[in-house]
C-alpha cells in the first residue's frame, strides 16, 4: 500500500494511502489514524475501529470532521476509514446521481450488471481492507470492531451482522437501519442486487436482526439516532 500523506495529531499520525485493490479492481484510498500507543517500533498490537462514512462521503470525511483523534489517542485506539465507492471506474452514469453509484456504494456487492464488476464493497470492507490493515499495521485482528453514519450505519449493522466473526462491536449513527423499506435503501438495491427482495433482506439491518435466534452481539449494539434529525420518518 501506498503511502500518500501523514501528519502529526494528537501524538500519533493521521495517515491516508492508496493500494491496487484485487475486490474492487481499481486503486482505492482509506484512511488511517494511529495513537501514540501504535507508534513504537516494538508496540503491541492495538484494537481498532471501522468508521464507515454515509452517503457523498470519502475516506477523508470522518478523520476532517469528526474530532476523533483526541478520543482515540486516549484509549489507543487505531482508526480506520474507507472510502464510499469505487472512482473513475468508467460505468456510464455511475456519477449522475448523489445516492447511487460514486460515493454512494452501499456496503454490498452489487450482483446487477453494470455494477457488479467494481461495486463490490462488502467484500473490500470486510474481507480485503480487514485483512491489509490487520497485516501492514499494529492492529489486533481480535479486537477490531465497525460503526457508521448513514448509509455507514447501515453498513456496519449489515457487515458487523453477517461477519460477527470480524467485528467485535457495532455502533451507528442516524443509520439507515431498514434499507428495504425507504427510497434511498430500494434504488440503490434494485440497482445494484436486482429486484429480488430476498436478496434485499441479506443486507438489511432490520432484516437481519429479525431473523436472529440469539443476540449477536450480547454486550449490546449502540445506536444512536436524534429525534429531530428530517429523515427519521
Amino acid at each position: 500500500m501506498e503511502l500518500l500523506s501523514e501528519h502529526g495529531c494528537h501524538g500519533g499520525l493521521q495517515r491516508y494511502y492508496r493500494h491496487q485493490s484485487a475486490a474492487i479492481g481499481l486503486p482505492m484510498r482509506f484512511s488511517v489514524y494511529l495513537p501514540p500507543q501504535a507508534m513504537a517500533p516494538a508496540a503491541e498490537l492495538q484494537p481498532a475501529l471501522f468508521f464507515l462514512a454515509g452517503l457523498t462521503c470519502t475516506e477523508e470525511t470522518f478523520m476532517v470532521k469528526a474530532g476523533a483523534q483526541q478520543y482515540a489517542a486516549q484509549h489507543g485506539l487505531i482508526l480506520v476509514a474507507p472510502d464510499t465507492s469505487p472512482r473513475q471506474a468508467g460505468v456510464a452514469g455511475e456519477a449522475d446521481a448523489w445516492d447511487f453509484g460514486v460515493g454512494a456504494g452501499f456496503y454490498v456487492d452489487a450482483t446487477e450488471a453494470p455494477w457488479g464488476q467494481r461495486w463490490r464493497m462488502e467484500s473490500y470492507v470486510a474481507d480485503e481492507l480487514f485483512r491489509l490493515v490487520t497485516s501492514e499495521l499494529r492492529v489486533d485482528p481480535q479486537r477490531v470492531g465497525i460503526f457508521g453514519h448513514s448509509m455507514g450505519g447501515h453498513g456496519a449493522l449489515v457487515l458487523a451482522q453477517r461477519y460477527p466473526q470480524r467485528f467485535r462491536s457495532v455502533s451507528a449513527f442516524a443509520p439507515i437501519a431498514a434499507p428495504s423499506q425507504c427510497p434511498w435503501g430500494v434504488k440503490a438495491f434494485s440497482g445494484y442486487l436486482g429486484e429480488d427482495r430476498s436478496r434485499w433482506a441479506q443486507h438489511d439491518g432490520t432484516a437481519l436482526m429479525a431473523a436472529q435466534v440469539s443476540a449477536p452481539f450480547p454486550a449490546g449494539i449502540l445506536v444512536d439516532q436524534g429525534l429531530a434529525d428530517k429523515f427519521l420518518a
